[in-house]
């Protein structure tokens, strides 16, 4: 891996890092969450300032409106939102929804979505978990069956569990199950992935309240009719080079939305190392700064070591998708790392802030619990440990 940044890349570094703390600050964002309604936060204001400095559609395309640069351009981005712990749908936009688009769609579909994405017109999301009787699972082979009622109109029926920012999107991408053995598939497995507007007859969306205060959604799906212009990366004939047989689009959304948690995970672990390290050193006790006594000092150190390793394999991972490079267990190792370490940067931060740590008047229970949420929507480290040592050992 390369470490260092190019000019381009350091630029996007600096502008998202400048756009982000101006508008994040305390009292900004405490005033959002105060008047947020039933969506939950979500920060209009930064939105189109993110538009209007033209990352939101840095990793896409130019001729729809984007800057054209690499996966790691977006990670940059990703990991100042983590930084700021911001109230944008930034992961969902960029890498949930506009580069399935941006990556497998047609011309027509591009040029539909990804203009008004990068204007700041438009949210997207992709719905991956299922719940099934009740529980929330895995929605790597979905239980959402998309049947075709004629000859281009298909017809959605499932439930969608967990779906981040599934409260405010304009578009939501859902992965269904093909039910024509015809269609394409091997044996009758074929996974489609449907562009589907919330608004549209059919469509039932429920909030769903999560550890950190932002609300994802439960997404209920009831003979939904979406035509052929909304299923991504099926026309085979497409002259823009796009498409790809849809069975293999979504397990490269899974891995690049998992890169993209852990990029932010390091942000927000970075923030928290940051205000840790400000606090020790300001905060006195017997005459000294508390960051001079040997225990602080050690713990602080460790929670140091955590967000560097959160950092370097989260970046490991979007440099070796940025350059077309298999990268699964690079992703697993990130997961692991973003999982497991993060709950220990985050705890250290609070124990060394003492009751300081648990005031909802200052920032750090903001990260706190969004490093909690992304441990838990990444699955856990152990879970994610496992993973590693089955790939690792084959």
């Amino acid at each position: 891996m390369d470490f260092t940044y190019t000019e381009e890349q350091a630029a996007i570094e600096e502008l998202s890092g400048r756009v982000f703390s101006d508008l994040c600050t305390q009292d900004r964002m405490k005033a959002l969450e105060a008047t947020s309604g039933d969506t939950g936060p979500f920060d209009s204001q930064l939105w189109a300032r993110l538009a209007e400095a033209g990352l939101i559609g840095v990793g896409l395309g130019e001729d729809v409106g984007g800057g054209g640069m690499d996966f790691l351009a977006v990670a940059l981005v990703i990991e100042a939102a983590g930084r700021s712990a911001a109230y944008a749908p930034v992961i969902e936009t960029m890498v949930y929804g506009a580069w399935v688009i941006d990556e497998f769609g047609t011309t027509a579909q591009r040029e539909r979505w990804l203009p008004d994405v990068c204007a700041g017109k438009q949210i997207l999301t992709t719905a991956i978990p299922e719940e099934v009787d009740g529980l929330i699972v895995d929605g790597a082979i979905p239980a959402t069956r998309a049947r075709r009622d004629s000859k281009s109109l298909w017809s959605i029926h499932g439930v969608k569990a967990c779906v981040p920012a599934g409260l405010v999107a304009t578009t939501i991408l859902v992965p269904a199950l093909i039910d024509d053995s015809s269609d394409d598939g091997d044996e009758g497995v074929t996974i489609g992935i449907f562009a589907v507007d919330p608004s549209s007859p059919g469509v039932r969306i429920t909030r769903q309240d999560t550890t950190a205060g932002r609300p994802e959604a439960v997404l209920e799906l009831d003979g939904v009719v979406v035509d052929d212009s909304c299923r991504i990366g099926a026309d085979g004939s497409d002259p823009s080079g796009h498409s790809q047989r849809t069975g293999e689009i979504l397990p490269r959304v899974i891995e690049r939305a998992t890169a993209a948690l852990c990029i932010y995970q390091a942000g927000a672990c970075a923030a928290a190392l940051s205000l840790l390290s400000e606090y020790t050193s300001n905060r006195r006790q017997f005459g000294s700064p508390i960051a001079a006594f040997q225990a602080v000092g050690q713990r602080a150190a460790d929670a140091y070591v955590d967000t560097q390793a959160i950092k370097l394999t989260a970046l490991q991972a979007a440099w070796r998708i940025s350059r077309g490079l298999s990268c699964s267990r690079e992703v697993a190792a990130a997961k692991y790392w973003a999982a497991e370490g993060g709950q220990r940067v985050l705890h250290a931060a609070v124990h060394l802030h003492g009751g300081v740590g648990v005031d909802r008047d200052y920032p750090l229970h903001r990260f706190y619990l969004l490093t909690h949420q992304i441990e838990l929507t990444l699955g856990g480290a152990t879970a994610s440990l496992r993973r590693l040592g089955s790939m690792l050992a084959s």
